[in-house]
């Protein structure tokens, strides 16, 4: 006899008491689409400070298939989803953010397109009508910088609301960096992949629990972590300035000491000095500054910690 396949549905979860009723609901009712499958929610909670435990441990008492992990403490949204996606058993893991603004209607859609062949179904959000201009003027710019400069494809609206085979769950474990990407990284891998499109929806209730201080933070570190030309850049940078300046040294050399100023700049070498020096220490300091965080980037990896602390396993 066949065994049943299993789908994981993985939920990271900070300061959601109010959500995570609404998500257990939503995608239960979701998963009547696959009568064929079994399922398992799996809650991670990042470091809550309300009662989004309690909500957890409640639909826990009830329904066995919830499994819940809960942090010491907050170690970020991507920390979160990771042990969700290590503690998963399903054939499938499916990726669902608690504020709803990931549909949970399109669950039966991703299983649909991963029973047809393909190894990870991405969200890809074509609209979100809960963002301010600032939120999505920064989410054009970081997708138009990300095409830009890195090493891994990504695609304009990409989400972490994904579903992904066991076999990509089995080899997202081997990655070791500390400060990672979700989305990034299953990327990287190279499998399969196909694609549907949805509208985000308003939060139900609650805030955004990423601020705008977390979100170009992980925009930094995510291109760091997946594009060398940032360093390249300084490089290139201090080369082209070392030929133009190079260059304009030779154009006013000639002009103030072999034409004798004919063209009447008037412009005193102590000037001319001050304003290259104050330029070239600029762009040394740029060159500095973007080192400097690659040998931060390194210093964190190097210094292996645990990706994550639990506290508590339920249902395990």
């Amino acid at each position: 006899m066949t065994s049943r396949v299993l789908i994981s549905i993985v939920i990271p979860v900070h300061n959601e008491e109010q959500n995570i009723p609404l998500v257990y609901e939503a995608v239960r009712e979701a998963l009547k689409d696959a009568p064929a499958h079994d399922y398992e929610f799996i809650f991670v909670d990042d470091g809550s400070g309300d009662g989004s435990v309690a909500a957890m441990e409640r639909l826990a008492g009830t329904d066995p298939r919830v499994k819940i992990l809960e942090f010491v403490r907050n170690f970020g949204k991507e920390m979160a989803t990771t042990a969700g996606i290590e503690a998963a058993g399903g054939d499938a893991v499916i990726l669902i953010d608690a504020d709803l603004q990931h549909p949970p209607s399109l669950i039966a859609e991703f299983i649909q397109k991963w029973e047809q062949g393909a190894e990870v179904v991405v969200g890809i959000r074509r609209s979100n009508r809960g963002a301010g201009l600032t939120k999505r003027a920064g989410s054009w710019l970081f997708y138009a910088i990300t095409r830009l400069i890195s090493q891994t494809a990504m695609e304009r609206g990409e989400t972490d609301f994904r579903l992904i085979d066991r076999i990509v769950a089995d080899a997202f474990k081997n990655f070791p960096e500390r400060r990672r990407t979700t989305r990034f990284l299953i990327n990287w891998l190279g499998f399969k992949t196909a694609r549907v499109s949805f509208d985000a929806p308003r939060r139900t209730h609650g805030a955004a629990q990423y601020s705008f201080a977390k979100l170009v933070h992980l925009a930094l570190y995510s291109f760091i972590s997946n594009s060398l030309l940032p360093l390249r850049l300084a490089g290139y940078l201090g080369l082209t300035i070392a030929i133009l300046s190079g260059i304009l040294g030779l154009v006013v050399f000639f002009e103030r000491y072999i034409f004798n100023d004919a063209l009447s700049w008037g412009i005193s070498g102590a000037a001319q000095l001050a304003i290259l020096d104050v330029f070239l220490i600029g762009i040394v300091l740029v060159a500095l500054g973007i080192m400097a965080l690659y040998i931060e980037n390194i210093h964190v990896e190097a210094s292996a910690r645990p990706l994550y602390v639990v506290r508590k396993r339920i249902n395990f």
